[in-house]
């Protein structure tokens, strides 16, 4: 069965470019949660050899995206909304701590700070408008860039990691919404204007802001798709 929206690969580091489409897939809902394949499967799907593809799917297992099924091969994880929680609070004490305890940011140079800006205005601008797919993109390119203003590749790598997680359990909820417009947290130019000028309190702030905010927004959207799914079992299980 292929694989839907994948395309030829070129062959140079072939292990992260696959691992990156997949995971491209994955966090856009076209990968959905316990689907199954195998490594011959993708890589006839690429057009290229079993190796790569092996070490690329066993790369995304480490990252939590994946799951090993003895002779079946793999399976896209499914993650519950217990691991969203505990995601978010992770992530939330995480990002906390950074900024509370960097008081001088080592990686902050004008480039960066720069790069860090268009990152939050693009990120603010689709979820202003509630374009998903773009958001995503710009959301994992801002908190990586701003986080990797600590200087500190383990915090950054574990963070982004968290955070591709709570973006792939959150989206198939997030597309069923007719219009996500007015919804989503638009505070990214307001932080980066924070960890600029040195607030960590502030930056505190509107770090636990955006938590709560998307937390309670994906608990609202589970909330509701549970009730609806009662309410239909409800109906075919009446006289």
């Amino acid at each position: 069965m292929p694989v839907p929206g994948a395309s030829p690969v070129k062959r140079n580091t072939l292990r992260q470019q696959i691992a990156d489409a997949l995971c491209d897939e994955v966090l856009a809902g076209r990968l959905p949660a316990g689907r199954q394949f195998t490594v011959k499967e993708i890589a006839q799907q690429y057009g290229v050899s079993a190796t790569p593809v092996r070490e690329a799917l066993l790369d995304l297992c480490s990252q939590g995206l994946l799951d090993v099924e003895e002779h079946r091969g793999f399976r896209v994880h499914d993650f519950t909304i217990d691991d969203f929680r505990h995601m978010v609070d992770a992530r939330t004490m995480v990002v906390e701590g950074v900024f509370r305890h960097y008081v001088e940011l080592k990686a902050m140079t004008p480039q960066v700070l720069a790069s860090v800006r268009r990152r939050a205005e693009e990120a603010e601008r689709a979820a202003r408008s509630g374009d998903l797919d773009i958001l995503i993109g710009y959301d994992l390119r801002f908190w990586r860039e701003i986080c990797g203003l600590v200087g500190n590749p383990y915090v950054s790598d574990f963070l982004q990691r968290l955070r591709v997680q709570t973006w792939v359990f959150t989206v198939p909820y997030l597309r069923r919404v007719p219009d996500l417009r007015g919804q989503l947290w638009t505070g990214h130019s307001e932080l980066t204007a924070a960890v600029t000028r040195g607030d960590p309190h502030d930056s505190e702030r509107l770090i636990g802001a955006y938590n709560a905010h998307f937390r309670a927004l994906i608990e609202r959207l589970v909330e509701r798709e549970e009730s609806r799914a009662q309410n239909r079992t409800s109906e075919v299980n009446s006289p």
